[in-house]
């Protein structure tokens, strides 16, 4: 496999910091969720397991800021906020799709890759077989 462009140390740090946002355990599970259509705070909490209301509050402010995702509050009483993906968002969305795909799809491979590999690295396992 050839590099397409020459590595340049701006573009890693760039990417690196982006795959940060986007990659992480609760970013991609705010996005599948939003992808379903526009959610309220508690709504997004109930849907993405686990996750405080400190970590939804600090993701959701990530990605807005990010311009993944846009926060609309109503004037009403209490203040009713919606949160919705972005067209970049969107964009984004296809990508974490496409990627749990590919998981899936590959799941079985890996799992028997990693089988294969714990096997190897476990001495027990290599000389019992002997």
């Amino acid at each position: 496999m050839t590099p397409s462009h020459m590595h340049v140390p701006a573009d890693c740090r760039t990417v690196t910091e982006i795959l940060s946002r986007v990659g992480d355990k609760w970013s991609v599970q705010v996005v599948v969720q939003l992808g379903g259509g526009t959610k309220r705070f508690n709504e997004l909490r109930r849907d993405v397991g686990g996750i405080s209301q400190r970590m939804l509050t600090l993701t959701l402010r990530g990605l807005e800021r990010d311009g993944l995702v846009t926060r609309t509050v109503y004037p009403t009483i209490p203040p009713r906020v919606e949160y919705r993906l972005t067209e970049l968002g969107c964009s984004l969305l296809k990508t974490v799709r496409a990627l749990g795909s590919w998981a899936i799809e590959n799941r079985d491979r890996i799992m028997e890759a990693r089988r294969r590999f714990d096997e190897a690295a476990d001495p027990v396992s290599r000389s019992d077989a002997a």
